[in-house]
């Protein structure tokens, strides 16, 4: 009877979390606003002393040695917060993916505080990574701390999760309509109605928090861009040929230096060593690589560095990146990546302008256009990264132009079989605990509420519930269709658009939704 009393008071909850999940939106948004806040305040504050430290070093080289100890010292803390929780390494975009699929449990309170240590000590002290993954992870850290304290239900956890990470990208970056696509397109992977609602209120309302303590402002200083005519739309789909591919070397870079650092650097201690040390290297010889790429992306955008100087860049950019988040330290690659994309933008800006005679008043749009491109390539987001780059110039009059490029480099990136970075990621973490141990089969709560799109074409769509197979470990409690909710029977037919409501064991989640995902989608 117990068990009963359990599902009895799921269905019950579910009837009004809808307007209780926006007022718990809200309450993430302005909690994950004002961290995101302390966090890039800190950020831009430690930015300044890392610049002025290696221009110090430039004209008094014997305070070296003590760099190199502090350096030392902050890998070894480092290590031990790693070792603490293995579930801060990387962007932590994976594991928020993972464990809204169903594969993680996680102690959200020492992955908050850990993740926001660690992500000042990597970054600050110069390496190639960006602050929007460890936003995303601590936005959805908050949203299941919100949860736990409210008591909520574990369907109802999952979107909260949800809502601080689109929250998280969009303080991060002053972007919230990517906050918002982020979590349907990235997280979900489908369009749910009540993702959309209860995201666009967190991340507006991080938004609004942010911009209050820091400024209403755009990342990048890029103005005067001109429109591109339609003429020259031909330059824009080879550059997203070339995105595309680029896209391709980055990701398979990135999976390689993984496998490098596991089979040559025995001691896994030493892997947060190895960038460390670089950064000294790059800080002497090349600062402008250091940190994430704001301020790389709005110098080569705003002056002629000359072809041969930006190559260096790009090749330095790249590989310090790959390096840096290779090593599994706490950070992100969605900045990196975005600059990486822009020196390849200057560079083809340059050739084109030079070769086709073109109007070098374009060199600024191939720069941006080509940010939203690489992201496409990458993360296979291709709505995401136009409007990310969009809100991040502040410039929405160039989002067909945006738009041209992100889809072609993401067909030819798809094309070519990359698979999204992050899912990649999440794979190889998922292999590395050998299965999915975190799901505790013994957890007082063991049933779980989730829905499924149904796509048109799909195999259920027109189908009666009677004649469709189900997996045995599920139940379909319910048919969402428009603003109505049926209760299913037999004889109910399954139309394109309805959401299929399913009741099911926590510990099955994952294989019932990928058996049911072969039913609902095309």
């Amino acid at each position: 009877m117990e068990g009963g009393s359990r599902i009895y008071e799921m269905l019950k909850n579910r009837e009004n979390f809808k307007d209780r999940l926006i007022l718990e939106g809200i309450v993430v948004g302005v909690l994950i606003g004002l961290v995101v806040s302390l966090l890039r305040f800190m950020l831009e504050k430690t930015g300044i002393y890392l610049l002025s430290m290696y221009k110090l070093l430039e004209t008094k080289i014997y305070l070296l040695p003590i760099w190199l100890i502090f350096l030392v010292a902050i890998g070894i803390f480092t290590n031990y917060i790693l070792k603490l929780e293995p579930m801060i390494s990387g962007s932590g975009i994976p594991q928020v993916e993972g464990t809204i699929i169903g594969y993680f449990k996680l102690n959200w309170l020492r992955i908050f505080v850990l993740k926001f240590v660690g992500t000042i000590l990597m970054i600050g002290v110069g390496l190639s990574l960006g602050r929007e993954g460890p936003c995303v992870q601590l936005g959805a850290s908050l949203g299941q701390g919100v949860s736990r304290s409210l008591k909520r239900m574990r369907f109802e956890e999952k979107y909260l999760i949800t809502c601080g990470a689109g929250a998280g990208l969009a303080a991060a970056f002053n972007a919230p309509l990517a906050g918002v696509i982020f979590s349907l397109e990235e997280l979900h992977k489908n369009f749910s109605p009540i993702v959309l609602v209860s995201s666009m209120v967190s991340s507006l309302t991080a938004t609004y928090v942010a911009d209050t303590f820091l400024g209403l402002k755009t990342v990048f200083d890029i103005t005067n861009m001109p429109i591109v005519p339609f003429s020259q739309y031909f330059y824009l789909l080879l550059l997203g040929v070339i995105i595309g591919f680029g896209g391709i070397i980055f990701n398979k870079s990135l999976l390689k230096a993984q496998d490098l650092y596991n089979k040559y650097v025995k001691m896994p201690q030493l892997k947060v060593f190895v960038p460390l040390l670089l950064s000294v290297i790059v800080g002497l010889f090349l600062p402008m690589v250091l940190g994430g790429g704001e301020g790389l992306v709005d110098k080569i955008s705003g002056a002629d560095l000359g072809f041969a100087f930006v190559v260096i860049l790009l090749i330095s950019k790249f590989l310090f990146t790959i390096i840096s988040y290779g090593s599994g330290v706490p950070g992100g690659i969605f900045m990196p990546l975005l600059a990486i994309g822009a020196l390849i933008g200057n560079l083809y800006g340059i050739t084109i302008i030079h070769a086709f005679n073109i109007n070098s008043i374009y060199l600024k749009d191939f720069v941006v256009l080509a940010m939203a491109g690489y992201f496409a390539a990458i993360v296979r987001a291709p709505i995401t990264g136009s409007l990310l780059v969009t809100e991040m110039t502040g410039s929405f009059s160039h989002l067909l132009a945006l738009s041209t490029v992100s889809i072609t480099a993401y067909i030819v990136s798809g094309l070519y079989g990359n698979e999204p970075i992050y899912e990649s990621l999440l794979d190889r973490i998922i292999k590395s605990k050998g299965n999915m141990a975190n799901i505790d089969e013994n957890d007082d709560v063991a049933k779980i509420l989730f829905e499924m799109p149904v796509a048109v074409g799909s195999f259920v769509d027109g189908k009666k519930l009677k004649d469709i197979e189900w997996p045995h470990s599920c139940l379909v409690v319910g048919i969402k269709r428009g603003g109505k909710e049926i209760i299913p029977k037999g004889n109910t037919k399954i139309l394109a658009g309805d959401y299929i409501v399913l009741l099911g064991n926590e510990k099955d989640v994952v294989n019932i939704k990928n058996n049911i995902r072969k039913m609902t989608e095309m």
